[in-house]
């Protein structure tokens, strides 16, 4: 369960002047999180906010309470993860509008993340992936909102919801073994450095000193 609603993040990245919506910032940071393990709250705030040095604590809480919230909920045992989108009460338009961007979030995070020497992707993954971008690109024209409508957009979003938990539990593996050989090759680059006599400073590697 999210400790934070829809209106209160997307008040607080208006405050923040940020350039992508509520929905579409949460899909970024899911996306993100599926494809790496190393994917922290400040890179996050640098993705969405054009000025992350200067977010005060008050508008720090609601965003740190989601991303929490998220990377638990895609972690835990329970599968309550749930995509942030507004609430039923809002117009189906402006959710299925929502939903769009949410998905257009989630495949930019997931592609920002990815290494550049990346496996393959297992299928299923590869195929929601798709539909994730059939779903972010669709022309929402919903016109009278009836039973019908209500029920394929709920279908919808359990699809998404379930389908970005199917992910992040796919490449678990993945997630670890690359988080391993990063860990690795900072571990290198610091023993190097330490070899290195009179060269930059230990702990940095060389050309950052």
């Amino acid at each position: 369960m999210l400790q934070v609603t829809f209106p209160e993040i997307a008040r607080t990245l208006e405050t923040l002047s940020a350039a992508t919506p509520a929905a579409e910032t949460h899909g970024c940071l899911c996306g993100a999180l599926c494809m790496s393990a190393a994917y922290s709250i400040e890179r996050w705030f640098e993705e969405i906010i054009p000025e992350p040095q200067d977010i005060e604590e008050g508008e720090r809480r609601p965003l740190g309470l989601l991303f929490t919230d998220t990377v638990d909920a895609l972690r835990g045992e329970q599968m309550d993860f749930q995509p942030l989108l507004p609430d039923d009460q809002e117009a189906l338009e402006q959710r299925a509008i929502a939903l769009a961007q949410w998905c257009q979030g989630f495949l930019y995070g997931f592609g920002s993340c990815q290494p550049a020497r990346a496996e393959p992707l297992p299928p299923d993954v590869q195929e929601i992936l798709r539909d994730f971008t059939h779903i972010g690109q669709a022309i929402v024209d919903v016109g009278e909102s009836g039973e019908e409508e209500e029920q394929a957009y709920a279908e919808v979003v359990e699809y998404v919801r379930a389908g970005v938990q199917l992910i992040h539990n796919e490449l678990a593996e993945a997630r670890e073994r690359d988080w391993v050989a990063s860990a690795a090759g900072a571990k290198g680059s610091t023993s190097d450095t330490d070899d290195a006599g009179e060269g930059p400073t230990p702990g940095f590697p060389r050309g950052s000193a």
